[in-house]
């Protein structure tokens, strides 16, 4: 009998562990750029204290996903909020934003919204360091694009960036991901593609106005952009981490790849700290 008791008892703290850890909550921001709410996944370390200001990591969604995805896939990341101290915010940048204001589609504003009225909200809501040396930006494949592409474009507001298997270069998919809804197609609007493309932004950079690490797997579709992002911050003598893993475009593959990209941004927010 006390076997099964014992038995009993281990099965009940097993299965509450996860309750004692990070928190999770579903919370509607509010866009006024596009006057409508807009939802989020908040994790906040299990400690977490209106008493203590802690850093930021936003971490964006792929093509066709929601701000529920990371968190239902990766279930893990709520382990790296606890053991890095650091909140991690996952909204929802629509079906097919690519993190862009669109210049054709005045309803499309996610620019905006995930750079400034975001951070803006979260810090308003939730005890923070409320700046730049507190606040990171990353994400897989369109989120990937939108982490370096609004980091590129406001450095005021992230001091570090990552990608995990990125579209950084828009332009040799022109038929896919409704990237042409965005900023309408690349036979009429090719300028647009141009200017709204990572690789085309590095020339805002200098040597030490963010801290960049960004990854693709070697089989990946975005490998060749993103080899040759890399190899346009070596020639602009931007530092930078980039890493090539075996792997393709999946959530095998960025299951693995957040866990290296916390450690980088845990040490950023450390370094940063006084």
């Amino acid at each position: 009998m006390k076997k099964y008791f014992f038995c009993f008892l281990l099965a009940f703290f097993i299965g509450i562990v996860p309750l004692i850890a990070a928190h999770i909550q579903s919370v509607k921001t509010y866009s006024k750029c596009m006057n409508k709410e807009i939802p989020a996944v908040i994790i906040t370390p299990e400690d977490y204290s209106v008493r203590e200001n802690y850093p930021v990591l936003y971490l964006l969604h792929g093509y066709s996903d929601n701000q529920n995805k990371w968190i239902k896939t990766v279930p893990e990341i709520k382990e790296y909020a606890d053991m890095y101290k650091f909140i991690i915010v996952c909204p929802d940048g629509n079906f097919s934003s690519w993190y862009m204001d669109s210049p054709i589609d005045s309803s499309f504003r996610y620019e905006t919204y995930t750079s400034k009225e975001l951070p803006h909200w979260i810090d308003s809501h939730y005890s923070t360091i409320a700046s730049r040396k507190g606040r990171a930006i990353t994400g897989l494949s369109m989120g990937g694009h939108g982490a370096l592409y609004l980091a590129f474009r406001h450095q005021d507001i992230f001091g570090a960036a990552g990608s995990m298997s990125g579209g950084v270069d828009l332009r040799p998919f022109p038929k896919n991901w409704d990237i042409s809804k965005r900023l309408g197609t690349y036979a009429k609007h090719s300028g647009n593609w141009e200017k709204n493309s990572v690789i085309n932004l590095v020339h805002l950079l200098t040597s030490d106005s963010l801290q960049i690490t960004f990854d693709c797997g070697s089989s990946d579709f975005f490998y060749q952009v993103n080899c040759n992002l890399h190899k346009k911050l070596l020639e602009r003598n931007i530092p930078h981490d980039f890493t090539v893993r075996p792997g393709v475009h999946n959530w095998k593959y960025w299951k693995n790849s957040i866990a290296f990209q916390a450690v980088f941004f845990h040490h950023f927010f450390e370094h940063n700290k006084n």
